[in-house]
């Protein structure tokens, strides 16, 4: 792909974030497309206050709009291009999707400077031991969980991904 398309979806991903922030005003300035064979199969643009779901990032709606499409939870072939840096939720979701590639334009740093998103300090406590984290995690009934794991293990034919 040669830079005059890698910069056509990317300026499509921006003009998302632009419509989320400043037009829509449904959420933070964050816009996404997800591209397979050059084309545009599936767009996000952030909705976090307008829907009151914090999970409703552009990432995340692009990346379920085209595991839809494509009938997978896999985009095997796909490159994600986001107008800035993935926070964790999405860089993971990314991982989980399979995405082969990600362009961002904005740096996480951008974010927090022009709009306070803190998402370099997310990234600070997921470095933590889980008990050093602000929210508090401890283990619990552990056998029990893992009691439903071993039964999961043992049926032929388990959903894995």
């Amino acid at each position: 792909m040669d830079k005059n398309q890698h910069d056509k979806f990317m300026r499509r991903a921006i003009e998302l974030s632009e419509k989320a922030s400043l037009i829509e005003k449904t959420g933070g300035v964050f816009g996404a497309v997800i591209v397979k064979d050059n084309k545009i199969i599936a767009e996000g643009y952030n909705q976090v206050t307008k829907q009151n779901d914090p999970t409703w990032h552009a990432e995340m709606q692009a990346i379920r709009e085209a595991c839809k499409k494509l009938g997978s939870p896999h985009l095997d072939g796909c490159i994600l291009y986001t107008s800035a840096e993935s926070c964790p939720m999405c860089m993971a979701t990314a991982y989980w999707a399979h995405i082969n590639q990600i362009y961002y334009g904005a740096l996480v740093e951008d974010a927090k400077k022009y709009g306070n998103f803190q998402d370099v300090d997310i990234y600070k406590e997921l470095k933590k031991e889980a008990k050093d984290r602000k929210i508090k995690c401890t283990e619990i009934l552990r056998d029990e969980a893992v009691e439903v794991w071993k039964k999961f293990a043992e049926m032929p034919n388990h959903v894995h991904y």
